[in-house]
Formats: structure tokens, C-alpha cells, sequence
């Protein structure tokens, strides 16, 4: 067992002063069985320390659930740190960011018109407090005063770029040590005096988060906290990418002589991200500072470790600093080997709208429901309705969040999208039956959008007039990923569902080129790859080896617009899309 603590200038692992040198590794973005793999290459970079978020929505996707099987098995992440020889921060939230769907908050909590979210509001601070005390039952046990990895807990993250409750914070405090957690508590915030100010208490340590400037932002953080070890506790090494955007690179020089910087200062530190990893499955969140922005699935960061978990220029240009700071096991380089390429066809095309019934089940709510109505946290829901109008009609919606695809008897009208602040379309006809295939593409997960409900919002519109007798289905995407057909290839006219066998000699990483395909979600073997999009930048899915198998594979594709020529190419690595130099 062993004590750590906070002294007057350093962090004190049994009484001797202690440098945390970390990397931001969320176990949620990364497939369980690399997990050890990730931490390891963490440690022969140079690093100590292991630093995760917990993501609520990922464990409770519906009130009253706590899941930690598989990929979302926490306590099994932190064991492997620990296996590895290596420390732990955990930081729980219950708000996240991390360009994580809804920054990681349940969508099922603002159900509640009552919910006050990130502020000392009864029914928010209940459900909070149920949940930190099913993760500090895993956290405490793992502390190093138990013998375990884990050295610092956060509270909340970056709250003084969003309030300043201090009865709030103070209310998370006493959860937390209540629960038996007794590691040094910290808060991170930007190094502004107002964030500063705003994001912490006395009693908890507050630590910053920034990626240049970095002497000038640690004496920005030296100024409202005269004592004790400095710390940058996200050193942004990269950014992430929104849909339509280029992929964001930073320099590799600019960025290693930053962290030169912070050590030289004397400053502990977390590179955030060592490894960002991908979201995997519907987990993308969202920005909206007057025009919403949907993060893609790769989640690449232009880190150390690509979202393929291989090294790369970064990799070792921290390494070549991190030397000068402690002991580096250097390896001898390796060849990267490329992954297996290959072409197979699509086939067993299959019309959405053609098989709605297997896919979900109609209710008929009569008013306009939205996606939360629906407890369609993620996803996709079917809307209908019969008009009986005549000649040529304009259908309106208060507002689309975030795609929504309109059809009049069976044939595509076309499409409104929320990033165009489209709410209204022309209709050929008023008469038949409208349907309208929804999709949410991420939760904002940052600013006051935080919680906002998805779907068709404000009701509909025909002519101006409601319409009212609406019915609804939510879409099971087990259900969609395994509906089939006998039809033969062709060029595929979403939405529909096709799909590909194909062989491998081995288990093997995989990466899927989708940049002649329209807009939709993959899974192989049943794993949820995530969201494709010709808009780009990024122009594959990545495929973890431990979803493959050797011996047969099965390619699933949920297109929502066309794929003019039905084949899957698998090509050699990662195509991030064009950079911004």
C-alpha cells in the first residue's frame, strides 16, 4: 500500500515528491482486448500514469441500469493499469465533455422537467449521486492506499467554463469522500481568472488545461493557487474533427517543445490524448455555437498513438522528451505491416421502408413526438402520417435535430439537415402517405445545448396547418443489422441494409473504405464500427482485430442515401482526410 498526497511544491507519493506524467486513455473508445496493448505502448513512450473519464451514459443508457460488461468493465481497465506497473486519475464527471455524446450525461435525465443540470438541483443531484457511488465502489478499492492504481480523483471537469455553484461542487465532494474515496481530489479548468475562480473550492487542487503557451498559462495557474504541485491536466496535443471539416494536425515539433516546457517548469502532466481511440457505435457527440457540428467516429486526435494504436511522429518525439524527465524503455523500431486488403461485393439489398415491421414496432402517439418521447436515446425513429390536401404542399418542422428524410408514398421527397437550418420542404402532392426517416448524429456535449431533446422538434406543418395523427417507430438496430435478402447486387438506393461476406486468414485489424459511399453505420461481426459520411474528412472505419475472426466475416451496411457501385474495399491503414496544412 502506499500514500499519496499534495505537498507544498510537489505531489507526494510516500513522502517523496512524485511527477505525474500521464495520457488520456478512455477504455470506452478503445476495444477491451487492446486495452493492454494501449497502456503498454502509454509506458514505453515514458509515461506513469494512466488518466480516464467515466462516461454515465455508456454504463446507464436507460434509468435504472448500470452496465459493466465488456468494453464498458471499468474495474477490469483499471486492474490492467495496475497489472502494468502503472498509476490511474479518474475522472467521473458526472459531466464529461470529450466530444462524447450529450458530454456523457444520460438523455433519459432531462425527461424530467424539473432536472437542474450541473447545479445544486435535487432531482439532478440524486441521480449524480447514485451514480458516483456505483463507480467509487469500484474506484475505492483500487486507490493506492488499498493497494491499486488510482492517485487523483476529479470533480466534475472544466466547470468554471460553465457555472460557479460552489454549494454544487461541495455537494460532489461530500459524495465522493463519503464513499470512501480518500486520493487527492482535483478540478480542471482553462487558465483564466474568471474559469479559475469559477471551477474550484478550497480543499480540491485545481489543475489546467491547455495546449500552447504553456509557461504563461502554468503562471496563470500559479497565481490563484500559491502552493502546491503545478499540473497541466490536458496538454492538447491535437483536436478532433467535425463532419464536413478538415482533419485537424498539429505541428509534432511545436507540440513536443510545449510539453518540454511544462516539465521544464516543474510541472506534472497529462497529454491528452496519448491514444484517442474511436467512437465506436452511436457515440459521437456534437458542438453547436450557432451551427451544429457532429464529431466523426474517429477520434484520432492526431495523438501519440493513432486511432489504430500505432505509433507515430508524436510517439517518438515525446518519447525523445520524456527521456530527459525519467527512465524510457526504447524499443527497436518495427515495420508497420499493412492490413489485409481486399474487394468484395455487397449484396441482399434490402428497402428499409419495404420492411419497417421487422425492424420496430408502430405506436401511434397522434402528436409529433420527439426521440426522447420515443426513449430513442441514439439512433434512428420512422414517422408517418396520412395528408389529405390538394396539389403541391410545404411540410414544416419547429426545428430538425438533426436529419431528416422525407418521403411521399414510398418515393424520397428529399432531405432537411440541421446544419443548413433547414425546417421546410416542398411537396410534390399533399395527399398520400408522408413518411419520414429521423436520425440523430450526436448529442451537443458542450455549452447550453447540453440535454436538448432530438427528433423533429415544434411539431409539423402542412400549408401551415398541424398535423396530428402521427404514428412512430423506433428503429432496433439488432433487428436492422440482421434483416436480409435474397436480392442480387446492385446499385444500392437508401435507405437499405446490404451486406458482405468475406475471409481472412487470421484475426486482424481492418480498414474500411467508405469514401464512395453516401451516409449510414457499419458492423462487422455484430460490432457496431460507427457512422460513415462522403462528406469526410475521415474516409474509413477502423476495424479492431479482436472483432474479426479467422475463417468467414459478415460486413453489415445501413446506407441512408446511395452507393452507386456495391462493393466494400478494404484498404492498408487509416485515410483521416485532408489536414488543415
Amino acid at each position: 500500500m502506499n500514500d499519496f498526497a499534495i505537498g507544498d511544491e510537489d505531489f507526494l507519493l510516500d513522502g517523496k515528491p512524485f511527477r505525474i506524467l500521464a495520457g488520456s486513455l478512455h477504455y470506452f473508445r478503445v476495444h477491451p482486448e487492446l486495452w493492454r496493448d494501449r497502456i503498454q505502448k502509454a509506458k514505453r513512450m515514458g509515461l506513469n500514469t494512466i488518466e480516464t473519464y467515466v462516461a454515465w451514459n455508456e454504463h446507464a443508457p436507460r434509468e435504472g441500469e448500470f452496465d459493466l460488461e465488456g468494453g464498458r468493465d471499468f474495474a477490469r481497465f483499471l486492474d490492467i493499469v495496475h497489472e502494468e506497473g502503472m498509476f490511474a486519475i479518474v475522472r467521473p464527471g458526472p459531466y464529461i465533455c470529450a466530444e462524447w455524446d450529450n458530454g456523457g450525461l444520460p438523455a433519459w435525465l432531462f425527461r424530467s422537467a424539473d432536472v437542474g443540470i450541473r447545479r445544486s438541483e435535487p432531482v439532478y443531484l440524486g441521480h449524480v449521486a447514485d451514480y458516483l457511488r456505483r463507480v467509487y465502489a469500484l474506484v475505492a478499492p483500487r486507490q493506492v492506499s488499498n493497494g491499486g492504481p488510482v492517485i487523483l480523483l476529479q470533480i466534475e471537469n472544466e466547470y468554471g467554463a460553465y457555472g460557479s455553484d460552489k454549494e454544487y461542487l461541495a455537494t460532489l465532494v461530500e459524495i465522493t469522500r463519503s464513499a470512501g474515496i480518500d486520493v487527492p481530489l482535483t478540478t480542471i479548468d482553462q487558465p483564466t481568472d474568471e474559469m479559475l475562480s469559477n471551477g474550484s473550492i478550497p480543499g480540491l487542487h485545481s489543475t489546467g488545461s491547455f495546449g500552447s503557451r504553456s509557461v504563461e498559462r502554468l503562471e496563470t495557474l500559479r497565481r490563484h493557487q500559491p502552493t502546491g504541485p503545478l499540473m497541466c491536466a490536458e496538454f492538447w496535443d491535437g483536436w478532433f474533427d467535425h463532419w464536413g471539416a478538415h482533419h485537424h494536425t498539429t505541428s509534432v515539433a511545436e507540440a513536443a517543445t510545449e510539453l518540454e516546457a511544462i516539465l521544464d517548469a516543474g510541472a506534472s502532466v497529462c497529454i491528452y490524448m496519448f491514444h484517442g481511440g474511436t467512437n465506436f457505435g452511436l457515440t459521437n457527440g456534437a458542438n453547436d455555437k450557432g451551427t451544429y457540428e457532429a464529431t466523426i467516429t474517429s477520434y484520432d486526435y492526431d495523438a501519440p498513438l493513432d486511432e489504430a494504436g500505432h505509433p507515430t511522429e508524436k510517439y517518438v518525439a515525446f518519447q525523445d522528451v520524456l527521456a530527459r524527465f525519467g527512465d524510457v524503455e526504447r524499443d527497436e523500431p518495427v515495420d508497420r505491416d499493412d492490413a489485409p486488403t481486399f474487394t468484395v461485393p455487397l449484396s441482399g439489398s434490402v428497402d428499409l421502408l419495404s420492411r419497417l415491421t421487422d425492424v420496430g414496432e408502430w405506436t401511434a402517439p397522434g402528436t409529433l413526438p420527439t426521440l426522447d418521447d420515443l426513449e430513442q436515446y441514439r439512433g434512428f425513429a420512422v414517422f408517418a402520417a396520412t395528408i389529405d390536401g390538394d396539389g403541391p404542399g410545404v411540410l414544416s418542422f419547429g426545428e430538425v435535430r438533426d436529419r431528416a428524410a422525407v418521403f411521399l408514398d414510398g418515393a424520397p421527397v428529399g432531405v432537411l439537415l440541421r446544419d443548413h437550418r433547414e425546417s421546410s420542404i416542398a411537396l410534390p402532392a399533399s395527399r398520400g402517405e408522408l413518411t419520414i426517416l429521423v436520425e440523430d448524429q450526436g448529442r451537443v456535449n458542450y455549452g447550453p445545448r447540453l440535454g436538448e431533446s432530438k427528433g423533429l422538434i415544434g411539431g409539423a406543418f402542412l400549408d401551415g396547418v398541424p398535423i396530428e395523427n402521427w404514428r412512430a417507430l423506433p428503429i432496433d438496430l439488432e433487428r436492422l443489422r440482421t434483416l436480409a435478402s435474397p436480392a442480387a447486387v446492385q446499385p444500392v438506393a437508401g435507405p437499405a441494409v446490404v451486406r458482405a461476406r468475406f475471409e481472412l486468414a487470421a484475426s486482424s485489424d481492418l480498414f474500411l473504405d467508405t469514401s464512395s459511399w453516401g451516409k449510414g453505420i457499419a458492423w462487422v461481426n455484430g460490432f457496431l464500427l460507427g457512422r460513415y459520411w462522403r462528406r469526410g474528412p475521415q474516409e474509413t472505419l477502423y476495424v479492431p482485430a479482436p472483432a474479426t475472426r479467422a475463417g468467414e466475416n459478415e460486413l453489415v451496411v445501413f446506407e441512408l442515401e446511395a452507393i452507386v457501385d456495391p462493393v466494400a474495399r478494404f484498404v492498408p491503414g487509416l485515410r483521416l482526410g485532408q489536414t488543415d496544412f
